[in-house]
């Protein structure tokens, strides 16, 4: 019986590798071997390249790497010396993780509150939830459920007097609404998972913004989709759209996915601008545009005007789907997000899901409703967002005199900064720092085949001596990575060609 789940092929193993010259501590260069192994472990310990998948034959991965199959050979070795490869005659090798060891994930998950008295989590951009203002909803949640209860309980659109209190604060904004055109969700990656899935099929392209979030891209990819990445500017400066006509033009993308208001990883504001030709350019190219605005409301910094919606800029209402979350507005534990769209869109989306879920908790929608309702969704806002602002203020002073070769751009708003670490490896820097107690995602997890190896995403999320902490623990595994202990094995490098 075969002992591997997935595939990961040489093509793909190669990109995710990207060669680059790497020396030990005392500054000997790494055999060619061993930063291959070292590559493909750090890969494993990110949970880039999944354990239990079947890496490539040995040949096929010298001639995508261009390399010998001596090398390849050697490197496998290694790998199975240090637990992190299986192999077996006829079936070939794949990868593992040595007892003792905690299993990965590709994606960004919180760590269990049990680990926070010896783990900083910088790995998940959450607060906890702001009071009175929770509690509150609940209860008013609750006191409304009698009326629901006698019910089947199943709401695939929603719950009614929720699709009309949404509808109602868009058209507040500026974007006339009806319930119709809104579907509540399981959180904002529901959203996004319900449009995916109905809208675009397998092997379709999605064009992404490079960087982007990192659990939709692994959403998209589990979808089959193919992944068309278009760069962001450099220092908060927005979307590249000469790039972005391009990609619409050339590659016909079936859906684009944006993230306009304070983007995940970078903080980036788009402006009024920018957002109006993007959508007339996906409109041009028949390309949807799913507008991901769960941090529009988390304005940190005074602004003088605030852009207006994607959707402000597609009247006709075919190119544009937008998402909207209380998940990262109010607390991460209310899963309730929603589909802003079309109607005939919103019918589509519903009918989907069916197969899916079939609907979000009851009473988590009567606790929205009754947010959106009472004043008691602002007033949490503002508690959010002061406590953000202090948050970044102090991550962005400790980084200042900690690592002061560090590069970054402060944003006005959203829950991340995205941090250039200069000539450290953001893979090795996290397999690091999570040794020394501080758990940070690296810049590859935002991209696409092995993008931005000299990032982290760094969240406003702990503040005062805690972010001071994070930040001199992140400073101790930058030195570690230095000398060449900052992770397993000697050299710990990528592959050297």
């Amino acid at each position: 019986m075969s002992q591997w789940t997935a595939t990961v092929g040489a093509s793909r193993l190669a990109r995710l590798l990207e060669p680059r010259d790497r020396r030990s501590g005392d500054g000997r260069r790494v055999p060619a071997y061993r930063g291959l192994a070292d590559g493909v472990r750090l890969l494993v310990l990110e949970g880039r390249v999944p354990v239990a998948a079947r890496l490539p034959a040995e040949r096929e991965l010298a001639v995508a790497l261009g390399v010998s199959r001596t090398t390849v050979a050697a490197a496998y070795e290694a790998l199975r010396a240090e637990g992190y490869a299986h192999s077996r005659r006829g079936a070939g090798s794949w990868t593992a993780i040595p007892d003792g060891h905690t299993l990965p994930t590709g994606s960004l998950v919180p760590l269990p509150p049990e680990a926070s008295g010896t783990v900083i989590d910088l790995g998940t951009a959450s607060l906890p939830a702001p009071e009175p203002w929770l509690s509150r909803a609940m209860h008013g949640g609750l006191a409304d459920l009698p009326a629901y209860a006698g019910t089947h309980g199943d709401f695939p659109a929603g719950l009614p007097v929720l699709r009309h209190a949404i509808a109602e604060r868009y058209t507040a904004r500026g974007i006339p609404t009806m319930p119709e055109q809104i579907m509540v969700t399981a959180g904002a990656m529901g959203a996004i998972g319900s449009a995916a899935r109905r809208l675009v099929g397998p092997g379709e392209r999605v064009a992404v913004e490079s960087p982007s979030y990192a659990n939709v891209l692994e959403l998209f990819r589990e979808c089959g989709s193919r992944l068309v990445p278009v760069a962001m500017r450099e220092g908060l400066a927005g979307w590249d759209l000469d790039a972005w006509r391009r990609v619409l033009r050339d590659a016909a993308p079936r859906m684009a996915y944006v993230m306009p208001d304070f983007q995940n990883p970078t903080g980036t504001l788009i402006g009024d601008d920018q957002r109006r030709a993007l959508v007339e350019a996906a409109r041009a190219a028949g390309t949807v545009v799913v507008a991901d605005e769960t941090m529009a409301e988390l304005v940190l910094d005074p602004q003088p005007v605030l852009p207006r919606p994607m959707a402000a800029f597609d009247p006709g209402g075919g190119t544009v789907i937008s998402i909207g979350s209380a998940s990262k507005a109010i607390w991460g534990g209310l899963r309730i997000g929603w589909v802003r769209a079309a109607p005939d869109v919103v019918r589509r989306l519903v009918t989907a899901r069916a197969y899916l879920d079939l609907g979000s908790p009851v009473v988590d929608q009567l606790a929205v409703a009754w947010l959106l309702r009472d004043t008691g969704w602002d007033e949490a806002v503002a508690a959010r967002c002061e406590r953000a602002r202090d948050h970044r203020d102090d991550l962005a002073g400790a980084l200042r005199d900690q690592l002061p070769d560090w590069e970054f751009a402060v944003p006005s708003g959203g829950m991340t900064m995205w941090v250039r670490t200069g000539d450290i490896s953001g893979s090795r820097l996290a397999v690091a720092g999570e040794r020394l107690g501080v758990r940070v995602p690296s810049g590859p997890r935002f991209g696409v085949d092995g993008a931005f190896e000299s990032y982290v995403r760094l969240p406003f999320t702990v503040g005062g001596p805690t972010a001071l902490d994070a930040v001199t623990r992140l400073a101790a595994a930058a030195r570690a990575v230095r000398s060449g202990g900052g992770t397993e094995g000697e050299g710990a490098g990528l592959f050297v060609a």
